[in-house]
């Protein structure tokens, strides 16, 4: 369930503080990614570079001290989950009241991604009325809130306060994510295909499966049942059934066999459009001269999905250059419920790159440019159109 998701873990000042770190280590072998933001008096319990050398990132301390222009808001717009531990008294207190004094608090206002405090503080600071008032708030809220529990505090009190242990964290934040697509079959294709030339050279494209690869990770991280096929490196989940290809007529035979059972199907692999009509079966020889290649069409895989009675929800890709004129007429004409098309052209938008723009086009031709976004969060996005379509009877 942690396997590629990017957790934000947020660390204030409280002796519990040491067992954040722990967390963290938890969090990187669970597959998660992790950024830290540390308050001024968390400093005070633990040192950065502690969070530096478990993650691989400079933790977040100040506004003003890292290389990002805007630091919370970044992190709040990257994050799938944030989780403070140990969450204070005053911290709690500033979040309730929306006090964004500090990295942290600013980063929890900015994100929509779920929340989980671990609250640590001693017994009478976590029993007291407003303490309590602003935890009901927090609940009410959407914050999800685990612990505290009863044993020894510091000063060798005992009591209700102590933090909760960081395996009972890691279990709550599993369960934090949305599990919209429980029950779903879902279907990703990714990368780009090869046409054999000869035993050694191949038509091909630049696509690196990362855009399908994301889309395949989100699906099993919300509760589908996950079959990615693919001509490209797959991702190590264990929530994704891998199914390796290398042609254009290899994908079509993997995704038509599965897309009748399918819930929903999103190709998003880059898929030859051409193909030698007739592979050599030896190296063509450089001393025979140029040699001349007659290419065929390959399958319109989107196409024969599109085709298919019952079908799938079926949402396609279209990587254009300049204009993007043509992924109109494609969205009219090709059968899908949604159509996403970039300018693979447009910097930060290409192949390789681990950054996306996409518009998304309906079948009436309306577009919905998005902003320029990691890849992860576009997969996250396009998600939640799915399922709105979904919920409005797309697909059969």
């Amino acid at each position: 369930m942690l396997s590629g998701r990017r957790i934000v873990l947020g660390v204030t000042g409280g002796v519990a503080a040491y067992k954040a770190a722990y967390l963290a280590r938890r969090l990187m072998e669970a597959g998660a990614q992790v950024r830290v933001i540390m308050t001024r008096s968390a400093g005070n319990f633990i040192g950065p570079q502690t969070f530096a050398a478990i993650t691989g990132t400079q933790p977040i301390t100040d506004f003003f001290g890292s290389p990002e222009v805007s630091p919370h808001t970044d992190l709040a717009a990257w994050a799938d989950a944030v989780v403070i531990a140990p969450a204070t008294a005053a911290t709690l207190s500033r979040i309730a009241a929306g006090l964004a004094e500090d990295p942290l608090v600013a980063t929890v206002l900015a994100t929509t991604a779920p929340i989980v405090a671990a609250p640590a503080m001693h017994t009478e600071m976590w029993e007291h009325p407003a303490t309590q008032r602003n935890v009901e708030s927090l609940r009410s809220d959407g914050v999800r809130i685990v612990g505290p529990v009863v044993g020894a505090l510091a000063g060798g009190d005992e009591g209700t306060g102590r933090m909760a242990e960081p395996e009972e964290i890691l279990a709550a934040i599993g369960t934090s994510f949305p599990a919209d697509l429980g029950g779903w079959d879902v279907l990703v294709s990714a990368g780009g295909t090869r046409e054999a030339i000869d035993p050694v050279r191949f038509l091909g494209n630049r696509s690196s499966g990362k855009m399908g690869n994301a889309i395949a990770i989100e699906a099993a991280g919300r509760g589908a049942k996950v079959t990615l096929v693919t001509a490209t490196e797959p991702p190590d989940h264990h929530g994704v059934d891998i199914v390796r290809v290398e042609s254009a007529d290899d994908m079509a035979e993997a995704v038509w066999s599965r897309a009748g059972s399918a819930t929903a199907a999103i190709l998003a692999a880059a898929i030859a459009d051409f193909r030698p009509t007739q592979p050599k079966v030896r190296k063509l020889k450089r001393a025979e001269g140029v040699p001349e290649i007659d290419l065929e069409p390959t399958p319109d895989i989107l196409a024969g999905v599109a085709a298919m009675d019952p079908r799938p929800l079926l949402v396609g890709f279209a990587a254009e250059t300049g204009s993007l004129d043509d992924a109109i007429d494609k969205a009219k004409h090709k059968g899908v419920d949604l159509l996403v098309a970039n300018d693979v052209a447009r910097a930060g938008s290409g192949f390789s790159v681990d950054t996306n723009q996409v518009t998304l086009i309906t079948p009436d031709g309306a577009t919905d440019p998005w902003p320029l976004m990691t890849k992860d969060a576009v997969a996250a996005r396009l998600w939640d159109r799915i399922v709105t379509l979904r919920s409005e009877g797309r697909g059969t």
